[in-house]
Order: structure tokens, then sequence, then C-alpha cells
């Protein structure tokens, strides 16, 4: 057999099947979902696993304009009975997609959307010349092609099409409408958030709700966005996330699937690494669901490398990392450190609350795959949650290195944090705090303890990149006290070092040269080191450094351990 061409990115149904290219048989869907008879179904996975694919694959299926092209589906596993062979090509069907919609104002993700619609009414002109449409819905449907529909027009189109279709083909159409959820991401992170669930409120209202007109539909996205915001009083939606078992192996390849493509190829002897690499999503109670997207190209170019973290914009998530507290960079780090968390989530997102709602950003990091559920309560809401692979852990370590990459000036920060040059440090931290720290974050506005926080998350965030080289803590017991961070290297013959975070506070300090010196002076106090020293650490080997803060402002200063003492030649000698 020939081994099948592999067509990155190519989510056509009809044109990988025609050119017989690499394509995994999921066509059980169609007969899993058809025969759950759901009248609204809404399903999320993260990106690019499959759902525009899977809406192609339904719409040829289903579409009255694919029925003479039963030959689709002749070798898939769907037509080996007689009652699919007889439903393919029967219905009408509205086929909308939302993921071009990106807009950063909301004019023009109104403009796009009526653009959008106009042209699936174009697709249908023909109904222009019917009997079934009267004088008003002809001069209706006439104004949404040319744009000069109203806006309450717009928001009944999918809901006046439905019937239209249903009058001329006697058929009630199936909606299918793919990344419904791509214009509300922008939409918070440009700030309409507000104006466009109104809009999108009425839309989904009359199309999926007061529709007498349609069979039924399938919806698509990446998060299951709360029924408040854009589905509100839709009691006949059925919400289908990567924790229900429903449609639990349609996305995604699973080993099995995987293993025999690799055979394929004859790359069987790759299994071990690519598991590694690419597997670890969990849908339902199915575990080890590998990524598409990425076993695609590694199929294609046999390389191990992150693909997935080239795909797409994790603007989202990025940003609320950058700006979440020193608990959830505390645990982040955790994370990338290969462990697991327990948290308490709602799988529904608020996009106005991610920001505030306490396990908002875990539950988005689990609905956009780059977390997974080890295990879940779902009676109590209760996850553990672990990083899903090696290509999820190096492309969160990338986020967190682009917060402060500037030019090549990172990577000078860590030499010379490694190597004692202070001096070097505040250079670059002082330029980075300038950048990025608004005086909110850092100012005397917010009290003392919150500007800490951010500090110690800015300095966690920049030596992310050294985790498996050094074993990263953050306020653990040592000594008397609770240490800010402790970086201990994996070879033990190496330095190790402790860093201790302090915003000035004028009632104690004057300048941040006294903050500073307050910082080392508490590590010596409440010996930080003794963890350390207790593990094998010579007290040569263990460094201090104390970051004062003010605003925009730093200085750090540093000292070897508490345990010795340098002389002004800088050589050092142990203290008794």
């Amino acid at each position: 057999m020939d081994t099948r061409i592999v067509s990155i990115g190519n989510q056509d149904f009809e044109n990988l099947i025609v050119n017989n290219d690499f394509y995994i048989d999921k066509t059980h869907f169609i007969k899993e979902w058809w025969e759950n008879r759901d009248p609204v179904t809404l399903i999320t996975r993260p990106r690019r696993f499959g759902k525009t694919l899977l809406m192609s694959m339904v719409e040829k299926f289903f579409s009255l304009d694919c029925r003479e092209k039963s030959s689709l589906f002749e070798k898939l596993s769907i037509f080996k009975e007689e009652a699919y062979r007889k439903l393919q090509g029967t219905y009408p069907v509205i086929f909308l997609s939302f993921a071009s919609v990106k807009e950063i104002k909301f004019k023009d993700f109104y403009e796009q959307i009526k653009l959008l619609i106009a042209e699936l009414y174009q697709k249908y002109a023909y109904l222009l010349e019917s009997e079934f449409l009267n004088k008003t819905e002809k001069i209706h449907f006439t104004k949404i092609i040319e744009g000069t529909a109203e806006r309450a027009l717009i928001i009944k189109s999918l809901y006046h099409l439905s019937a239209y279709l249903s009058r001329f083909h006697g058929k009630k159409p199936i909606i299918l409408l793919d990344e419904y959820d791509t214009p509300m991401q922008e939409a918070y992170l440009s700030g309409y958030w507000d104006e466009m669930t109104v809009f999108i409120r009425g839309l989904f209202n009359s199309t999926f709700k007061t529709n007498p007109y349609m069979e039924r539909a399938l919806l698509t996205g990446i998060t299951r966005v709360s029924k408040e915001s854009v589905f509100s009083d839709l009691n006949n939606l059925v919400v289908v996330t990567t924790t229900t078992k429903k449609y639990e192996d349609s996305f995604g390849f699973t080993e099995e699937e995987v293993f025999h493509a690799l055979e394929e190829r004859g790359l069987g002897d790759q299994r071990e690494a690519v598991k590694q690499w690419y597997d670890g999503f969990t849908f339902g109670s199915l575990r080890d669901v590998y990524n598409p997207w990425s076993i695609t190209n590694f199929l294609d170019q046999m390389e191990f490398r992150p693909y997935w973290a080239n795909t797409s914009s994790n603007g989202l998530i990025s940003r609320l990392l950058q700006s979440a507290n020193k608990e959830i960079k505390e645990k982040l780090e955790f994370l990338l450190q290969g462990h697991s968390i327990t948290e308490l989530l709602d799988e529904q997102i608020v996009f106005n609350q991610l920001d505030k709602k306490k396990g908002a950003l875990w539950s988005l990091m689990l609905a956009s795959g780059y977390l997974k559920a080890e295990s879940a309560n779902l009676s109590e809401d209760i996850y553990t949650l672990a990083v899903t692979n090696q290509e999820v852990r190096q492309m969160l370590k990338g986020t967190i290195r682009g917060w402060f990459q500037e030019s090549d000036h990172y990577g000078e920060f860590l030499t010379a944090l490694l190597s004692c040059d202070t001096k070097a440090m505040n250079t670059y931290l002082n330029r980075v705090l300038l950048q990025i720290a608004s005086f909110f974050d850092g100012g005397k506005s917010v009290g003392k303890t919150e500007p800490e926080r951010f500090y110690h998350g800015l300095v966690l965030g920049l030596i992310a990149e050294l985790e498996g080289k050094y074993h990263i803590r953050s306020n653990r017991e040592s000594g008397f006290g609770r240490y800010d961070v402790m970086m201990e290297p994996a070879d033990q013959g190496g330095t190790a070092y402790i860093l201790e975070f302090k915003v000035l506070d004028p009632d104690e300090e004057k300048t941040l040269e006294e903050t500073a010196d307050a910082g080392l002076r508490q590590i010596k106090e409440k010996q930080y080191s003794k963890e350390l020293v207790s593990r094998g650490f010579h007290p040569e080997n263990i460094r201090h450094y104390a970051f004062a803060f003010e605003g925009k402002k730093v200085l750090v200063k540093e000292n070897q351990t508490a345990y010795t003492k340098i002389d002004k030649n800088g050589k050092t000698s142990l203290l008794t």
C-alpha cells in the first residue's frame, strides 16, 4: 500500500478523501450524534483538535448538495449500516464558522458577522426565484446580501434562513456553527465584551432557542462560555466538555490510531518518544489521547518539535498568567516541575470574571488543552490537574520567557544571576519594570503584600527557564521562617541561591539600599540556608540575593551564605 500524503492544515473532508490523503476515520461520530437526538449540542475541544474537519465531514454527510457524493463515505465506517447509507445527502445544511472573527472593535466585529451572513445567504440565492418567499421576505433577503439590513434583521437572519430552507425543501435544516467562541475571546481582550454578548445572545437565542424550523444544531469551540453570557434560557443545549464521556474518541487520535499511523510510515520504533511528546490529553474516561496537529506534523517532518505551540495565539492565557497573583504563579511553577495540583473548578467560562474568579484560569487552561485532568470528582467540581505533555511544558516555558525577553538581554540576566553580577541584574530588571510594570502593579496604592506578590511572580517568570537545571521552590519553611525563592542545583556540586523580595516601607527604610540590606539581614537571622546545609551543601556554595522594590525601581544586592563572612579582599571564611 502506498504511503498516504499528509496534507498539513487541510480541513476540507472532501478534499482529503478524494486525494486519498492521510485521514483517520471519525465517521462513527455521525451515528453517535444522530442517535443521541439532542436538539443543540455544543462540543468543546482544544485548538487544532480536528473540530473544523469533523464539521466539514458532518456537512458533507448530511447536505443535500452532496447527495451525489456518497462515494466519499464508501470506505468509511458509517457506511457499514444501510440506514446511514440512505441518510447521506438528505438534509439542507446551514454551515457557518466564526474562526475568522477576530476584530479589536465592536463595530468591526459586527461588520464581519454581517459579511459572513451575507455570504451564507448568497449561497442560497436560488430561494429568491422561488414562490416559497413572500415579497417582504425577499426584500429582507436582498437587504442581507447587499449589507443594508438593520441589526434586528441580522439577529433573526439564521432563524429566517432556516424557515426559508424548510419550506423550500420540505425538511428542517441542520445548523452547524464552528469556532463559536472565537469572537468572545477577542471581545474580552479588546474591551467590548458587553456589547458583543448583547448581540450574540440575541442571535443565538433566535437561532437555537425559539427556532421551530431547525432539525438540530451542532456547535464547536474551545471554551464552554456560561449560559448567562450567550445561551440564556437555552434549555435544549447539551454541553460536551473534555471531561464528558460523549464523543470522547471523536476528536484527537487514540493511541491505537497513532501507533498504526507510525507503522504505516515505518516509524514504529518512535512510539515511546511520540507518546512522551504528544500524548497526555484526556477526554471523558479515555486516556492517551494524542494531539492530531502535532502527530500529522511529526508524520510529515519526522522531527520532534513543539508544533502545537507554533499555531494560533496564546494571548488570553499569556495575559492572565502574567497578571496572576503570587499563588497562581507558584502553582504554575509547581506544574512545570512535573507535579499536580488539586483545584475547585467550574467548567463554564465567564470571560468578564477571568481575572477575578478563583479557579477561572485553571478552567481555561484545562479547556484549552494546556492542562489535563488526571482525576475529577465531577459531583463536587474538584479536579487534579497536571501539564499535558512535554510539548505543552515547553510551550508554557516559552510563554513565560516571552514576557521578559528583550532581544538577547534575557539570557544575559540569567547569566548575571548565576555569576552573581548584580550590576547587570539591576540594569536588566529596571529596564523590564519600566516596560511592563504599571504603578498600580507595584505602587504604594495597593498596600505592601500585593506588590510583593507581583515582584515575586515577576522573578519566578524570569528564572522559569532554569527549571530542570535547578529545583525551584517558593515560600517554603527553612530555619526560623519562610524564604521567598530557593534555587537548588540538580547537581549538588553547583551553587544554590536564596532570593528574598522586599518592597520599600517608608516607615522602616528611607532608601532601596536600606530595604535590600534588611532583606539580607532577614535571610541571615531566619537561617534560610539551613535547609540547604542539612542536605549537604557547603556554605561556600550558597548565595543570597535581596531584591528591593519601589514602584518601577529595583535594587538587587547579594552576599554569600549567612554561615560565612567575607573580608574586604573578598576572601571567604566559615563562621564558628
